[in-house]
């Protein structure tokens, strides 16, 4: 609980340091203040995950939210390290930037600690409302206007189906807490037509959140026309957020019920991988490019729900921070190439190899982990998701994702192609020390999670 106060009230802090023209501050203070709710929440980390819920049952502060609620703090400690100078190019009222960020991690701590459905609408909202903001941010750009108009439309009608499924939810089970949801479940052989109609419109709603087929058409827009260091944010820290929001819900109080949900999401997670990886293949934009290869990557990460086993929460755990890091590594480059060369395209990033040697290697390492290529974090993330999916004997959805993992190799290898293959003449590109230090932590850690997978593995 302590790690939610502390971010519920570092945003109030920054917005009065913004008031007072402390500008050079909200950077540091963010950090300090994000590191000290990541040592709380560790503190609760313990080996036989005893915890109770508090407050009347609303929250439940387990091993599974303590290592999500890690794993968001750090993505998000590494984003704003990227930020420095950034939101000072783009607008003078940069505190607003940090307070609004601030404000949406602690929505998506609330969504990963939740134990009753109220909260995780809270948890959501809390999130959505801050991503509209910051997605149309820019006022003076049209493409950010675009972004978060269609963000908030689609947005609210999601949330619509989602409050919808929950009231159908309580309607049949008589409450909004998990526990009794389940207990609903286990003792009830002959389930209420209601509240299966309650699970179908859920998943509809968590299905967008996490940019899942076929509710994926706001994702590329909204990636592209928002702020590249927000759209990192949404890539890595709310996807993470919103699986691990699926799979507490569906594994604490579905589960009995998989024969209805699981052919749903069969069907979801196939059309998911193949509109991500075939409309990736054909885009000339960069940023495009990995908005379109998220959405191949809600497929990989539907597998931990399909599969829904034991294992299924480490399973989302290392593949999203495996996508996570290597994500972070692209959009700090991205946000680098295309600061020197005002394009996002691939053409942006030829010949970086010879103009910075450095950053072209940890690109390399990011696309070669996203592409899930042996002795990185992306194909530790991809074993454990396909392993679970063999468990449970979907054999030919795994092949089906195999077919699609060799697809995504072609267009994450133009970016290494374009670095190291094409010639360009432009200037040599500097990367600031601050990036050099994210960049580093970064592709240090996907190599050591590739080579030694129990380094994170063993958290839940």
């Amino acid at each position: 609980m302590n790690t939610i106060i502390i971010i519920s009230v570092l945003p109030i802090v920054l917005l009065y340091l913004g008031l007072y023209k402390a500008q050079k501050a909200l950077l540091p203070v963010t950090v300090i203040g994000l590191l000290a709710a990541l040592g709380f929440a560790i503190c609760q980390w313990t080996s036989k995950d005893t915890a109770e819920p508090i407050y009347t049952g609303m929250l439940l502060f387990n091993n599974f939210s303590v290592v999500f609620s890690s794993v968001t703090i750090i993505s998000t400690i590494l984003i704003l390290l990227l930020s420095k100078g950034y939101f000072e190019r783009i607008s003078r009222h940069t505190a607003e930037y940090y307070a609004i960020i601030l404000f949406s991690l602690t929505g998506i701590i609330v969504m990963v600690s939740f134990n009753n459905l109220v909260m995780l609408f809270i948890g959501i909202e809390i999130m959505s409302v801050s991503l509209y903001i910051l997605a149309g941010i820019k006022k003076s750009d049209f493409a950010s206007n675009e972004a978060a108009l269609k963000y908030f439309l689609m947005g609210a009608f999601s949330t619509g189906f989602l409050l919808f499924g929950m009231a159908l939810l309580y309607g049949s089970s008589g409450s909004f807490n998990i526990d009794t949801i389940r207990e609903y479940v286990i003792n009830h052989p002959h389930i209420d037509p209601m509240f299966y109609t309650g699970i179908a419109l859920i998943i509809v709603g968590l299905c967008f959140k996490v940019g899942a087929a076929p509710f994926h058409f706001w994702t590329p827009d909204v990636y592209e026309g928002a702020p590249t260091l927000i759209t990192a944010f949404m890539s890595t820290v709310v996807k993470t957020a919103g699986f691990a929001a699926f799979l507490r819900l569906f594994s604490a109080c579905f589960q009995p019920l998989s024969d209805f949900w699981t052919p749903i999401l069969l069907v979801v997670t196939i059309i998911t991988l193949f509109i991500g990886n075939i409309t990736a293949l054909y885009q000339q934009s960069f940023k495009r490019m990995l908005a379109f290869s998220s959405i191949s990557h809600a497929g990989y990460l539907l597998f931990a729900i399909v599969s829904l086993g034991a294992a299924s929460g480490n399973s989302v755990f290392v593949y999203a921070t495996a996508y996570s890091i290597a994500s972070i590594i692209a959009f700090g480059g991205l946000i680098l190439v295309q600061q020197q060369g005002g394009s996002d395209n691939f053409e942006s990033f030829n010949g970086l190899g010879k103009k910075n040697p450095f950053l072209a290697f940890v690109l390399t390492v990011a696309m070669l982990s996203l592409a899930g290529i042996p002795l990185t974090a992306g194909f530790i993330g991809k074993f454990f998701m396909f392993s679970g999916a063999v468990s449970r004997y979907h054999i030919g959805l795994v092949i089906i994702a195999v077919i699609n993992a060799i697809i995504s190799i072609f267009y994450y290898f133009r970016v290494i192609i374009a670095m190291y293959f094409r010639a360009d003449e432009r200037a040599e590109l500097t990367v600031p020390v601050y990036y050099k230090v994210v960049f580093a932590l970064s592709a240090l850690a996907t190599i050591l999670i590739g080579v030694y997978p129990d380094l994170i593995a063993r958290f839940i």
